[in-house]
């Protein structure tokens, strides 16, 4: 079974001809439930492959991830004319580079705002980031006009709370639902731009056609990264002989937020982005994401981890060789693969990943 998968270009239209406004958002951690109690959709940008990278490249290092250069690419080319406001979540230096950018430099017709994210998990780090929300909050007033009440914005944030668990529910059940790998990741990754009523609709359809788990004698794997593009990454794994029964990617697996116990409002809203999945973008220590992936790996009887990263990410990368290290050391097999999203998927990296599930078979 496929489902039915709407477009992006349609559901912004959709939801602008309904009178609707749309922010194009950055990756990766940011309040969906804020931008919908102004009536704005979010729609991420993920540097989208087959733009003209030059436009980017102008204005960026040569070492920058391909994930901001093709963003910034995508925006000087008119990419996101459609939006109406600009939203980089600092996760990262290159990210946090970009809104430096586009505030300072390129400067779109859109304006541009930036949320910038705490890298602990202390008292004052939820702190942070509540007040960090909030003066989101004065700005996107002042830009529409408009003060959402309070309870509109958690009216806002139940609708996200529970979009998020149909989401959790998808992430939990990959072996049981009639989707190959691919169109499975096509449905998880419609998070990043339809509304959550429309996503919780397409959910339940979906898992409402859950069936018997059976064994099909393939090797299983996790996938772990940034994100799993292009989709014939599931096509390759197939073909060897593998298949993927879980992920902590970054656009999907680590961004299953629990609804939070906070009774303030942007404390609530801060909780909830604090309690993604471990990530060194959020300062996570590295063994955290060490015992998430071994816990991962013993739910699925996964074999091993293939880390598929996009090339030049910093936060990843530092942390890998220990990974490896420690999950060696816990008996499970890693493969780590380089990517660029403008880039197929290259012989070497096809003939690597065969090569690694021949040594789990």
């Amino acid at each position: 079974m496929t489902p039915d998968i709407p477009r992006r270009m349609e559901t912004i239209r959709e939801f602008k001809a309904g009178g609707g406004k749309v922010a194009a958002v950055l990756p990766i951690y940011y309040p969906r439930e804020l931008l919908r109690a102004f009536n704005m959709l979010p729609v991420e940008v993920w540097g989208p492959p087959g733009v003209d990278t030059s436009l980017g490249s102008a204005h960026i290092q040569p070492y920058i991830c391909s994930i901001v250069r093709n963003a910034l690419s995508f925006i000087l080319s008119g990419g996101v004319d459609v939006a109406d406001v600009i939203l980089v979540p600092h996760a990262c230096d290159s990210l946090q580079g970009l809104g430096s950018i586009l505030l300072d430099f390129v400067q779109p017709r859109q304006s541009v705002l930036t949320l910038y994210l705490p890298r602990g998990e202390r008292a004052c780090d939820l702190q942070f980031l509540a007040e960090e929300i909030k003066s989101l909050y004065r700005k996107l007033s002042e830009i529409t006009g408009v003060q959402p009440q309070e309870d509109e914005l958690w009216q806002c944030l139940e609708g996200e709370a529970c979009a998020d668990e149909w989401l959790a529910r998808l992430h939990h059940a990959p072996h049981r639902l009639n989707l190959n790998p691919a169109d499975f990741y096509r449905l998880v990754r419609t998070r990043e731009f339809l509304p959550a009523e429309t996503f919780i609709s397409l959910a339940s359809a979906v898992l409402d056609q859950e069936i018997e788990a059976h064994e099909d004698g393939r090797v299983p794997v996790l996938l772990s990264g940034i994100l799993p593009e292009p989709y014939t990454l599931f096509d390759t794994i197939a073909q060897a002989g593998g298949k993927v029964v879980a992920d902590d990617l970054a656009c999907c697996g680590r961004r299953l937020y629990p609804r939070g116990t906070r009774t303030n409002i942007f404390e609530r809203i801060a909780e909830r982005l604090m309690a993604a999945g471990p990530d060194a973008m959020l300062g996570r220590p590295i063994q955290q994401r060490i015992d998430h992936l071994c816990s991962l790996a013993e739910r699925t009887h996964a074999r091993g981890v293939i880390f598929y990263e996009v090339k030049f990410c910093e936060p990843e990368l530092f942390d890998l060789p220990q990974l490896c290290q420690a999950l060696h050391a816990r008996g499970l097999r890693t493969l780590v693969l380089e990517t660029e999203l403008n880039r197929g998927l290259p012989a070497q990296t096809v003939t690597r990943i065969e090569a690694f599930l021949e040594t789990l078979a």
